[in-house]
């Protein structure tokens, strides 16, 4: 093969970038299923075995005992589980189909938990539960999305609070515009898609545990299975062997109601949040690997052709990459600038935002062209020069600290 056949070759394999990483991603959860199957298959096998044995032997017992024959005992066994389906239970529970019964039972359904305990036996039912749903789970999930971006905006607003003042109190703005800089700083500043997961996983974790905390006494369960059910529900993966809420009475039971659905309410939100945040994580691994396989295929690739993703794509492990984790305590005065919330898509500057110069970007060239002819050193953007990126002074200096933070970032 040719080497321009090569390079052609792997330049169409840049540009079926999404089709790539959708075969990836396929196979990763092909073999992520494997992987949970066997080791569920290894842990939980036993344990049927033994209960089907226990059973059998009941059942056997029972027969001689009573002098019952087995077929029509297992005919009133099938019996009874037509029953438990229709949410009838040896001990007292709640009724299910009155109003509050089925506000709890369509709160399940456009969350898409489906817990399993209640569910329609009438041909009406069905054929409205189908409509129902489709509806509300579309609406629930637009829900989600939105509370997710409100998430987003708080954060960006406090963080941006916090860099504001880090600014301000570094003292290398003039005096004169001081004021005037919260409408001049940071313009589209957003957060890092990191902060945002660890915010929502610990959000997550003290919903999850408080709400263990108020089940363990009132449904009596044991504080690790009340976390189990709390994952299945606010993950809407709905088991069902776990199910708050279903006694007939309960002490306090107004407010325990209440509490309930607060806590499915925000942990859902957030556990749907982390999910969404979760993935775009996944998808920067993903591009990381496709890059590294495009390299492994086409050795005469270079580094620079081999760039796969799009400009919305973050790679994982850049060299280049010191403004996540590996960033110096120094680095986060006031080199950051609207390239610094640009993290979540990894978009470079533009030469419309380098030529739109704020008065912030103003006050920092007179200030440089101030220390440079008192010969006071620069400490604006400290990381630059190990980028590969000279100082300077001006416009120029300007320009080489926004490489400088788009390298970083990247």
């Amino acid at each position: 093969m040719m080497p321009g056949q090569r390079l052609q070759g792997c330049r169409s394999l840049h540009l079926n970038e999404d089709n790539g990483r959708f075969v990836l991603l396929a196979i990763l959860i092909l073999v992520y299923l494997l992987c949970g199957a066997a080791v569920f298959s290894a842990i939980e096998r036993p344990s049927e075995l033994r209960a089907h044995g226990r059973w059998n032997g009941t059942l056997l017992n029972f027969s001689e005992t009573f002098n019952i024959s087995l077929q029509e005992l297992n005919s009133f066994l099938r019996e009874y589980e037509a029953a438990i389906a229709a949410g009838i239970r040896a001990d007292a529970l709640r009724p299910r189909w009155d109003f509050t019964g089925a506000f709890y039972f369509v709160g399940t359904v456009v969350s898409t938990i489906g817990f399993g305990m209640t569910t329609p036996v009438t041909i009406a039912g069905k054929v409205f539960l189908i409509f129902y749903g489709l509806l509300g789970c579309a609406g629930t999930i637009l829900f989600f999305n939105l509370f997710l971006e409100r998430i987003i905006t708080l954060l960006a607003v406090v963080m941006k609070a916090v860099r504001e003042r880090r600014i301000r109190n570094s003292g290398l703005l003039p005096p004169g515009i001081r004021h005037d800089f919260s409408a001049y700083s940071l313009p589209g500043w957003k957060p890092s898609v990191y902060h945002v997961m660890l915010i929502l996983g610990l959000s997550a974790i003290t919903i999850s545990c408080c709400a263990s905390a108020m089940y363990t006494p009132v449904e009596g369960w044991a504080y690790l299975d009340s976390l189990y059910f709390c994952f299945v529900t606010f993950s809407t993966i709905g088991f069902g062997d776990f199910v708050s809420s279903q006694s007939a009475a309960y002490e306090y039971q107004s407010l325990y109601r209440v509490a309930n659905f607060f806590f499915m309410l925000m942990g859902v939100c957030c556990i749907y949040s982390l999910f969404n945040v979760i993935s775009i994580v996944i998808k920067q691994v993903l591009n990381w690997m496709l890059e590294k396989m495009s390299c492994l295929f086409c050795q005469r690739c270079n580094k620079a052709n081999a760039f796969l993703g799009r400009r919305n794509a973050i790679r994982p492990g850049s060299k280049g990459r010191k403004g996540r984790f590996g960033q110096p305590p120094d680095s986060d005065g006031p080199c950051d600038s609207d390239t610094e919330g640009r993290r979540l898509s990894g978009e470079m500057i533009s030469m419309k935002d380098l030529a739109a110069s704020s008065k912030v970007s103003l006050a920092i060239m007179q200030k440089q062209l101030s220390e440079s002819a008192n010969g006071y050193p620069r400490t604006v953007c400290g990381s630059s020069r190990h980028n590969g990126f000279s100082g300077g002074v001006g416009a120029l200096g300007i320009m080489n600290n926004r490489l400088a933070e788009t390298s970083n970032s990247r």
